[in-house]
Parts: C-alpha cells; structure tokens; sequence
C-alpha cells in the first residue's frame, strides 16, 4: 500500500494535476483508497483542512481516506526518535520532528504498516536544520517513492478528454 505525504496532494494540486486540468488523478487516488492500494494520515487531513481551496474540500470529503494513528504505530516512536536524535539535527529540528509532526507519524505508520511513503522529498544526508522523510525511510528501512513512481506502479492511466469545440 502506498502512504501519501501532504506535499504529494499539494504539489498536486498548485501544480501538474490541478482539479481543473486533470481530475483523473482525483478520480484514480478515490479509486485506489477503495481497492486499499492508498492512503495517508490523519495529520495529513489535518494539515490539508487548515486551508480553503479545493484540496481542502476534497480533504474534508475524503475523510476516509486519512487512517488514524493507531496502537501499533506508536510502538515505533521510540526507534524514530532515538534515530534523530543519534543525528546531528538541530535541536529546533528534533523538536518539530518528534513533536506530533506529520512527517514523524507517517514514516511511523509507514513501518508498522510496511506501506511505501510517497513523498516529493529527496534525501539530504547532510541536512541539519530539518529532518527529511527519505533520510529517515533510507536508515530505518522504510521504502518510499514518488508520485510517477506510484502511478507507473500502480498502473494507473490518467487520459486526457478531447476538447469541446
């Protein structure tokens, strides 16, 4: 199953798979929760809801799409949190990371439930200041991916309408 990150469904929308330009993408995300292939996180909706756009709309009418965090996730708040804290993050950064954040919880989740995190972020090894989803995926054994990725996968076929004249 595959985990979506908040910056998947925003870079989404502002960007290469906008509401208006390509609901197909919508429709296959609805269809794939449905098949349980995809789903994100509470925090995630939380996140998506503090808006007022469509993203936010469909968030709040997607509810079931964003699982709570459950019993078996937070067996693995201690392993992430002695991995950052083993690094030479910040201490502003460990405290955003490990303080309820959305990006702790999902790679959490991730490891109870051995989902693949789709995420827009790139590995930064080096980074100090902010702890990034693939350093984390990549030291705990956590797979993750990127959208394109997850769509190739997945088989999806996101098809273009002919224009009305």
């Amino acid at each position: 199953m595959y985990l979506i990150d908040a910056n998947v469904l925003i870079e989404a929308k502002n960007r290469y798979y906008a509401f208006d330009i390509a609901p197909g993408f919508w429709g296959w995300l609805d269809a794939a929760h449905r098949n349980q292939s995809v789903c994100s996180i509470e925090a995630v909706h939380t996140e998506l809801t503090a808006g007022n756009d469509e993203l936010a709309d469909w968030a709040r009418n997607n509810s079931s799409f964003f699982h709570p965090i459950d019993q078996g996730t937070t067996r693995h708040f201690g392993a992430l949190t002695r991995w950052a804290q083993s690094r030479a993050f910040t201490p502003a950064a460990l405290t955003g990371f490990t303080s309820n954040h959305a990006d702790f919880l999902l790679i959490a989740y991730a490891m109870e439930h051995q989902h693949t995190l789709i995420t827009h972020e790139r590995p930064r090894p080096n980074a100090r200041s902010k702890i990034f989803i693939p350093d984390a995926c990549l030291d705990l054994d956590v797979k993750f991916s990127d959208t394109f990725r997850m769509l190739r996968e997945s088989g999806a076929r996101l098809e273009l309408a002919t224009p009305r004249p």
